[in-house]
């Protein structure tokens, strides 16, 4: 089996007529594999006015997103919450289709995330509904905290992250530190 752990920044809000409905919208994700490799991508598709309505969003997710270089009045508008032009700025179905190839190259993949029930969710959505999964494609994630909560450890007894929190690169590279130091505690216990 073959880890890949993830991550997903995204924006849920109510959506529909009398906003009955709820949406996650992605803005960016990130998977880093145990054999090496390693994706991210930033949702061209994303909804920039309500996330610019997200003051948490605005603090915390959007300066990770890639800038433009040099002069900024000239490469990024300040209308723009991230550089367009950007080799990693794609559309949701570039980015669906890329993690499809991602995973599927992965030799009997396992996915963890941080927390993982939304990322689920939101992963699951870029090919549309639960049947519409490509094949290879896991139906579940796992997830660090419950594995943690399995072991008798506390959120604040794992290792934690230095820097770079929500940024989806960031964050998925220290979701695979972390669910590698879960399996060493595990390996010393048994």
């Amino acid at each position: 089996m073959t880890a890949i752990d993830y991550d997903l920044e995204f924006i849920e809000y109510r959506t529909g007529w009398f906003r009955k409905r709820y949406t996650i919208e992605l803005i960016s994700i990130a998977l880093v594999s145990d054999d090496g490799r390693t994706y991210y991508a930033v949702n061209r598709d994303m909804p920039v006015r309500r996330i610019r309505r997200h003051k948490w969003l605005m603090d915390n997710v959007v300066p990770h997103l890639p800038k433009g270089h040099g002069d900024q009045r000239i490469h990024m508008p300040k209308r723009w919450l991230f550089h367009y032009a950007d080799e990693r700025v794609k559309p949701q179905t570039q980015i669906a289709r890329e993690v499809a190839a991602f995973i599927q190259t992965t030799d009997d993949p396992a996915l963890w995330a941080n927390y993982g029930a939304y990322d689920h969710v939101r992963l699951c959505w870029l090919w549309g509904l639960m049947p519409d999964l490509p094949p290879g494609v896991p139906m579940f994630t796992n997830d660090i905290q419950q594995e943690a909560r399995r072991l008798g450890l506390r959120w604040d007894e794992l290792p934690q992250q230095e820097s770079g929190e929500h940024n989806a690169l960031a964050d998925a590279r220290h979701n695979q530190t972390v669910r590698r130091w879960l399996a060493e505690q595990e390996a010393r216990t048994s």
